[in-house]
């Protein structure tokens, strides 16, 4: 997949009618921009990615969310390309780094929700072959249900952590307008929430 064509096509956009929301608000920018066009509800299977959305999520709590793009990088760094095992197999010594590295957010609760949360991947892993594979198990679900099974599985996950999980990664709808060109992009994939079962 070209994953360039999005935001060619986005940047072709005529400026007399704006989109409305994010899909309005992130155009041009330099961070939320090519978030928008090149992840935001692009279905994911790859475990480190999902990983990562969910680390990035969480740790969004009570901040911006371009605070977390522009600590983007930083996050992947300090979390070693989120490998989930690696993750899981942190001590104390990498809670510790990890608190001390300014790259990312310093939150004791949100770095402990993200070295838990990896080991609750790998047991996911075991039964159901993938962190897909039991989201896949579990789809479709409407909001509230889902909200209830990760606040029963994972740490730190509450109704907006879970939802924008789940818009970002293709299993709910809402992350771009029908009339956004991404929006077509995406539907071509065959993201979860246009399967039903």
């Amino acid at each position: 997949m070209d994953l360039e064509s999005p935001r060619c096509i986005f940047r072709g956009m005529s400026s007399e009618t704006p989109l409305p929301g994010y899909c309005g608000a992130a155009a041009g920018h330099p961070f939320h921009g090519p978030y928008h066009d090149r992840d935001y509800g692009f279905p994911l299977r790859d475990d480190s990615l999902l990983f990562e959305r969910l680390v990035l999520e969480i740790n969004q709590a009570g901040l911006a969310w371009l605070t977390i793009l522009k600590k983007r990088e930083g996050f992947t760094r300090a979390y070693h390309g989120f490998d989930v095992q690696r993750v899981a197999g942190y001590g104390t010594h990498d809670r510790a780094r990890l608190l001390g590295d300014a790259r990312i957010i310093r939150n004791r609760l949100k770095v402990d929700a993200a070295i838990s949360n990896a080991g609750v991947v790998l047991h996911l892993r075991e039964e159901f072959g993938s962190f897909a594979g039991w989201l896949d198990h579990h789809h479709p679900l409407p909001k509230d249900e889902w909200v209830r099974l990760f606040r029963k599985t994972f740490r730190f996950t509450g109704g907006e952590i879970t939802g924008e999980f789940l818009i970002s990664t293709g299993y709910l709808p809402g992350a771009h307008v029908p009339e956004c060109p991404v929006y077509d992009v995406i539907v071509k994939l065959g993201p979860p929430w246009m399967q039903t079962g």
